[in-house]
């Protein structure tokens, strides 16, 4: 069974820096890709801001690229995304997401909020 905790979600003004780290506990950890996707308030679409695959290869919503930062450490379970450079419309509900066995498992989020 796939748990996913994430923390490390704040207010912080624009051009502000956050590092969200997400905490699992599945077995084959190191065997999945792991992802960050984002939430609106309120909001019901969840969209992709970064994944990594397993050996370590990444890829970048555009929106984000150049500034945010996916990375894994397959030792401690844990995947952190780096979020430098953060502007207003990057406030979301931020998920951590793992893909084991073709089924997909979500944390429960953390909320960055950039104020202006």
């Amino acid at each position: 069974q796939v748990q996913l905790a994430e923390s490390g979600g704040g207010l912080v003004q624009a051009g502000g820096s956050l590092r969200l780290s997400c905490a699992a506990s599945g077995r084959r950890f190191s065997m999945n890709d792991m992802a960050w996707y984002r939430q609106t308030p309120g909001g019901k679409q969840r969209d992709l801001v970064a994944r990594i695959t397993r050996f370590g290869a990444t890829i970048y919503a555009g929106s984000v690229k150049g500034r945010f930062t996916i990375s894994r450490d397959n030792v401690k379970n844990m995947v952190y995304l780096q979020m430098d450079g953060l502007k207003a419309e990057d406030t979301a509900v931020y998920l951590c997401n793992e893909r084991d066995d073709a089924m997909d498992y979500w944390g429960q989020g953390t909320l960055v909020t950039v104020s202006s």
